[in-house]
C-alpha cells in the first residue's frame, strides 16, 4: 500500500529542475500513505513520484518499477495489492518474463508488458497504478473495480497530474484549490457522485475505468462495472458458494511480509472475517489479533436509539473468545474526540469536510492505536452493501422513495445535512434538485431481468445503488483513515466476484428468513457466537457522552469569537450560536450534526484556503 503521484507534460521538459522541485513536493504529500521508502523517475514529458508502505517483498518492491524494451522505457507506479499475484506470475513466467523480485509491483508492470491495459481484467484486489509507456508516450492509468484504492487527476492545456489523493495535485503551482457550486453540493449530499472530485478541475478515476492520455488527448474505457444476471443456484448451493468464495477471499487477503490484524466490532461482517480468519491462520499455529473501538463508560450508560440498540462490547468479547484471538479495546474519551488537532489532522487526510464529526475521528484515533502493533488490518466494511444489511433495505417509506434510500434514514436521524447554512448559501446549492438530478442518473442505466418483478427490481435497484454510490463514501472514508498513519485496510467484502455473485441473487433469497444479511448468516453460522448471529444490524459506533457535546459547543463559541473567519459566509452566525447555547444534555442529533459540520467546514478552510465561489465560474 503506497501513495503515488505524477506529471505528463508534452509542452515541456520535466527533466528541468524546477519540475522535478515540483515533483518531489507532489509526492511528498504522500509521505503519511508510504512512511517506509520514496522514490521519482522521470522522462522528458513524464514525471512518477512514489512513497512505499511496504507490505510484500520488503527489499524487492521499490517503486517506482521500470522495464526497458527496444522501443522504450515502462515506468509504473502503483498503489494498492493483488491478491492475485502469485498465479499472475506463474503465468507470466510460462509466457517468458523473468522476475527479479517478488512484489506483486513487478507482476503488474509484467502483465502490462504482455496484456497492456487489458492486464486490469486479470487482476483481483484494490489497485491504483499509473504506467507511462514511452514506447507510445502514453500515461495508463487503472483504478480498482470497486474504487477501494483512491486515484485522482486533473487535466491541464499540455497533459495532465494525478495522484492517490487530492493533495497531491494541488502541490502543482499549475492549480488553484477552488471549490464551485457543484463542488459545495458534494460537500452537502451523500450522493458520491462518480468521478466527481470536489475540487474544481479534477477528477476522480472511476472504478473499474482505465483513463489514457497522449498527444492526442485523454479518454476513459469502462473494463469491469456490475452486472445484471439471472441467478439459477437454489438457497443451498448460494449458502455454499459464498462461504467459498469468503474463504478464499480471506486466504488470499491474509497474505502478509508484515504484522496485521482484524477490526472487530462485534457485528455480523467483522466478526465473519475474524472467525475465519483465525480457523485459517490456527493451521499454522497462529492467532489473529483484533481490536475494537469503543468509548469512556459507553457500555454501561449504553441509551439504545433508532439506528443502535445494543452496544458493541459484549459481542466484541465474545467474538474475540470464541476464535481465540488476542483482543485489545482501545477505549476514547470526549474530549479526544473532540480535540481540534484531532479534527485538523482527519480532514487533513480527506483533503474535505465531510462533517461525519466523532465516526472520522474516532476512527483515525482507532487506526492511529493500531498501527502501534499491525501494518495491515481486515475489516468487515462493504458487507452491508453487498448482502443488505442496512435498515433502510427494509424500511417500506425508504424502499418507495425516489430518491437515495440512506438519505431517507439518515435525514431522520440526523436532520438536514445543511440546518446551519445560511439561506442565500441554501438557495444557491439547491440541494433538492442537485439530490433528484443525480439519483435520475444513477438508476437510468440499472438492468431488469427478463420477468423480473416490479418489487425485486426495486431491491435490485436499491442494491445497485448502495454498491456503485454509498459504498464509496465508506470506502474513502476507511482509505483516507487508515492512510494518514500508514495502515493498510484490507477489504474481503469487496472481491468482485462475491459482489457479482451476490448482487445478482435475488432480494427473497437475499432475505429469506425476513432478516439482514440472510446469506451471509448462515455462510458463517458455523463459526460465529450464538449472541452475534442472533444480533441485529448496528452501524458504526458513535458516542453518547455530554461531555462531547459540551466540547464541541466550547469550540463553536471560539469560532464565533472570530466573526471575519470565512466559514460565515456559509454558515448562519445565529443559527450556530444557537446550537452553541444548547443545554448539552438535551441538544439533539441534528444541532450536534450542525456543529460538527461547522467546525470542519472552518478547519478545512483556514487549512486548504481554498476560493469559494456561489456563482458560476467562467
Amino acid at each position: 500500500m503506497c501513495g503515488i503521484a505524477g506529471w505528463v507534460s508534452f509542452d515541456r521538459d520535466l527533466r528541468a529542475a524546477e519540475n522535478t522541485a515540483t515533483l518531489d513536493a507532489m509526492t511528498e504529500t504522500m509521505s503519511c500513505r508510504g512512511p517506509d521508502d520514496r522514490g521519482t523517475w522521470t522522462a522528458e514529458h513524464a514525471g512518477l513520484g512514489h512513497r512505499r508502505l511496504a507490505i510484500i517483498d520488503l527489499p524487492g518492491g521499490r517503486q517506482p518499477m521500470s522495464v526497458s524494451t527496444p522501443e522504450g522505457d515502462i515506468a509504473l507506479v502503483y498503489s494498492g495489492e493483488a491478491y492475485n499475484f502469485t498465479e499472475l506470475r506463474s503465468e507470466l513466467s510460462a509466457r517468458g518474463h523473468r522476475f527479479r523480485t517478488d512484489s506483486d509491483t513487478e507482476v503488474v508492470l509484467h502483465g502490462y508488458l504482455e496484456w497492456g491495459e487489458s492486464v486490469a481484467e486479470r487482476l483481483n484486489g484494490m489497485y491504483a497504478f499509473a504506467l507511462w509507456d514511452s514506447r507510445h508516450d502514453k500515461l495508463v492509468m487503472i483504478r480498482d473495480r470497486m474504487g477501494v484504492k483512491p486515484f485522482y487527476y486533473r487535466p491541464t492545456p499540455d497533459g495532465v497530474l494525478f495522484g492517490s489523493e487530492p493533495k497531491a495535485v494541488l502541490a502543482n503551482p499549475l492549480v488553484r484549490p477552488r471549490v464551485t457550486l457543484d463542488g459545495l453540493r458534494e460537500l452537502f449530499t451523500l450522493v458520491k457522485t462518480p468521478g466527481h472530485a470536489v475540487w474544481d478541475g479534477m477528477y476522480e478515476v472511476e472504478p473499474g475505468t482505465v483513463v489514457t492520455v497522449d498527444r492526442g488527448g485523454l479518454r476513459r474505457h469502462v473494463y469491469w462495472r456490475l452486472e445484471t444476471r439471472p441467478h439459477s443456484d437454489d438457497r443451498d448451493t448460494t449458502i455454499a458458494t459464498v462461504r467459498s468464495l469468503l474463504d478464499d477471499i480471506v486466504r488470499r487477503q491474509l497474505v502478509s511480509d508484515v504484522p496485521r490484524c482484524i477490526l472487530l466490532s462485534g457485528g455480523l461482517d467483522s466478526s465473519s472475517v475474524t472467525a475465519l480468519a483465525a480457523r485459517r491462520l490456527a493451521e499454522s499455529g497462529e492467532k489473529v489479533r483484533t481490536f475494537a473501538v469503543d468509548f469512556v463508560g459507553r457500555t454501561e450508560n449504553f441509551v439504545a436509539d433508532s439506528l443502535r440498540t445494543t452496544p458493541d462490547t459484549p459481542f466484541v468479547h465474545d467474538v474475540a473468545r470464541l476464535s481465540g484471538t488476542v483482543h485489545r479495546d482501545i477505549v476514547l474519551d470526549p474530549e479526544t474526540l473532540a480535540d481540534p488537532d484531532v479534527r485538523a489532522r482527519m480532514i487533513r487526510a480527506r483533503d474535505i469536510p465531510m462533517g461525519l464529526g466523532d465516526m472520522d475521528t474516532s476512527l483515525y484515533l482507532l487506526f492511529r492505536a493500531i498501527r502501534e502493533h499491525s501494518t495491515v488490518a481486515l475489516s468487515g466494511e462493504s458487507a452491508d452493501e453487498v448482502f443488505g444489511g442496512y435498515l433502510q433495505f427494509f424500511d417500506e417509506e425508504a424502499r418507495r422513495a425516489d430518491t437515495f434510500p440512506w438519505l431517507v434514514r439518515f435525514t431522520e436521524h440526523f436532520g438536514e445535512d445543511a440546518g446551519l447554512l445560511r439561506d442565500d448559501v441554501n438557495s444557491a446549492l439547491d440541494l433538492e434538485s442537485y439530490v433528484r438530478d443525480s439519483y435520475d442518473s444513477a438508476v437510468a442505466g440499472i438492468e431488469r431481468l427478463d420477468g423480473e418483478s416490479d418489487f425485486e427490481y426495486r431491491m435490485r435497484r436499491i442494491c445497485h445503488l448502495h454498491l456503485t454510490r454509498f459504498v464509496r463514501v465508506l470506502l474513502d472514508r476507511k482509505d483516507r483513515a487508515s492512510m494518514a498513519v500508514g495502515l493498510e485496510v484490507r477489504v474481503p467484502f469487496c472481491d468482485h466476484r462475491l459482489v457479482e455473485y451476490v448482487y445478482n441473487a435475488p432480494w427473497a433469497l437475499k432475505s429469506f428468513d425476513g432478516r439482514e444479511k440472510s446469506l451471509l448468516r448462515e455462510a458463517v453460522a458455523d463459526v460465529l457466537p450464538r449472541s452475534v448471529y442472533e444480533r441485529t444490524k448496528s452501524p458504526y459506533p458513535s458516542t453518547q457522552d455530554p461531555k462531547y457535546a459540551v466540547a464541541l459547543q466550547e469550540h463553536a463559541r471560539d469560532l464565533l469569537a472570530r466573526p471575519d473567519h470565512q466559514v460565515f459566509d456559509l454558515v448562519d452566525r445565529d443559527r450556530l450560536q444557537k446550537a452553541a447555547d444548547h443545554e448539552a444534555p438535551q441538544i439533539t442529533m441534528a444541532s450536534r450534526r450542525g456543529l460538527e459540520r461547522t467546525l470542519d467546514l472552518a478547519t478545512w478552510l483556514d487549512l486548504y484556503e481554498p476560493e469559494v465561489h456561489l456563482r458560476a465560474v467562467p
